[in-house]
């Protein structure tokens, strides 16, 4: 590697090293990628915020939704390294308070999202995290929620994206990071 070449790559490619890939899971013709392998790693784990942090840096953010159950493991550190606020999006009747639901489509059926009524503001700043991007149904479905309360989503990061399906596509018009391309 160059020393020329940019901070991002050199560390991409440390935390590729990180993932593990696992064939045929959930089913054939399914790789997935291990990030348990990841967290565990001290170093590995602080690149990654870092890395995300930085790309938000200069954004104003208010709060960091964080979409069940994997989007837990980044978005909290997130909120933390940003100095915002924290807010679960969870599955159904998983929340104590009222909540605002979406429902959004899977590849083999519906699901649904929740979210306090209370828990963004008007006006506020939103960063929603999450730990793949794959088709975008549900982190569509989260931005949705967060603008039903009338918030702003500055942007949508994750650490993995499966670029092969088009994830991206689906949020059009807002800023879309992520940190590592599969």
């Amino acid at each position: 590697m160059s020393a020329t070449q940019p901070k991002t790559f050199a560390v991409a490619d440390q935390l590729k090293q990180l993932i593990r890939s696992i064939p045929d899971f959930p089913k054939p013709g399914i790789t997935f990628y291990d990030i348990t392998t990841l967290l565990k790693d001290k170093r590995g784990f602080a690149e990654t915020i870092e890395s995300l942090q930085d790309h938000y840096r200069d954004t104003a953010i208010d709060i960091v939704v964080g979409i069940e159950a994997r989007g837990y493991f980044f978005a909290p550190a997130m909120a933390h390294a940003l100095g915002a606020g924290f807010v679960p999006v969870r599955k159904p009747k998983k929340l104590p308070h009222t909540v605002r639901s979406v429902d959004y489509e899977l590849e083999y059926g519906t699901d649904q999202l929740e979210i306090h009524v209370d828990a963004i503001q008007p006006g506020q700043n939103v960063l929603i995290i999450d730990d793949v991007l794959a088709t975008g149904g549900t982190a569509s479905a989260v931005a949705r929620l967060v603008e039903g309360l009338e918030g702003r989503v500055a942007g949508l990061g994750f650490v993995i994206e499966l670029t092969f399906l088009n994830g991206r596509n689906r949020l059009a018009g807002y800023d879309v990071f992520s940190l590592l391309q599969y």
